[in-house]
């Protein structure tokens, strides 16, 4: 029988659980996927923690994941574009992290043939939360943009694709990811107390546009900096949109099949690189969110539903 990653209490990651579950039956207007591999997000942690639960409650036995990839098992009446065999990727919310998912059509796109199975299964989540917060602050060529948390698995998509639009970027990190980031084009710049007085040294002209993917304080530091409030997104400091009023454009801003198609396409061209930190088989989704909570991140975690042979021994 299919598997699929289950909670039925609010916790830690201790409470997930690999459940069989029936396989299910595309009905009208439904795209059944054979999944391959399936993304992790911070925000899952929350949601299986309970600290969302006032927006989105759990129905429990909950589901988890959002973003997947994987090939077309099967198609319900009603749906075009799409047929048994192909290779797409998209958006189920609660759901990806399993051996089968249900979708619409408008919660999927083809994926590039020389696209990787672990990135494409980045691509609807964290790539369209990055490409949400680039559109909202729209950088403009010869403008200087700074990304906070610039090696994690949204930042360092977002300073790329910042970076395609004529702009110098600025990225915070550890040093240990320096070399990592300037690779990308990415000047980096060390994180945590004296920030801003690093940032000033290192963009003395002034700093255009910030995107902060991780908070703890990041977008204080960009006011501080004299960064407009409508040139600032944040994905991880309501307090800061309520006091500011800047922007916080996320995945739900990009839930289109349109972009993720683009941003598919700039990973497969090589324009952008989706970076992939670790890859663990379904059974090992625990260890995944252990190691996803530290966030000591540089790239994605993903689940290797099926075998990725492009990771074999490399899973963590």
């Amino acid at each position: 029988m299919p598997r699929a990653v289950r909670f039925s209490r609010y916790g830690g990651p201790e409470v997930l659980e690999i459940a069989e579950v029936d396989r299910p039956r595309a009905g009208h207007g439904q795209v059944v996927v054979d999944v391959v591999a399936a993304a992790l997000n911070p925000g899952e942690i929350g949601i299986r923690e309970g600290v969302f639960a006032a927006i989105w409650p759990a129905r429990f036995p909950e589901g988890q994941g959002n973003d997947f990839a994987g090939h077309v098992a099967e198609v319900g009446d009603g749906v075009t574009g799409f047929a048994v065999g192909d290779e797409v990727l998209g958006f189920a919310p609660r759901a990806a992290q399993a051996d089968v998912v249900v979708a619409g059509p408008g919660a999927l796109t083809a994926k590039p043939a020389g696209l990787g199975w672990a990135e494409a299964a980045s691509v609807a989540g964290a790539g369209a939360t990055a490409w949400a917060g680039v559109e909202a602050v729209d950088p403009r060529p010869g403008e200087t943009v700074v990304v906070s948390a610039a090696a994690g698995g949204v930042g360092v998509i977002a300073a790329q694709l910042a970076r395609l639009r004529g702009v110098t970027v600025l990225g915070t990190a550890s040093e240990g990811n320096f070399g990592f980031l300037r690779g990308l084009g990415i000047q980096p710049v060390t994180y945590g107390p004296g920030l801003a007085d690093r940032l000033r040294a290192a963009a003395p002209q002034g700093v255009d546009v910030y995107l902060d993917t991780f908070g703890a304080g990041n977008v204080d530091t960009a006011i501080a900096l004299g960064v407009r409030p409508d040139r600032i997104n944040t994905i991880a400091d309501g307090r800061a949109v309520q006091r500011y009023g800047v922007h916080s454009a996320a995945q739900e801003q990009a839930d289109d099949p349109v972009v993720w198609a683009r941003l598919a396409a700039l990973a497969a061209q090589g324009e952008i690189t989706i970076p992939i930190a670790a890859v663990y088989p379904l059974e090992r989704v625990r260890d995944a969110y252990r190691d996803l909570a530290t966030r000591h991140v540089s790239g994605k975690r993903v689940l290797a539903v099926k075998p990725l042979p492009e990771f074999e021994g490399d899973h963590r």
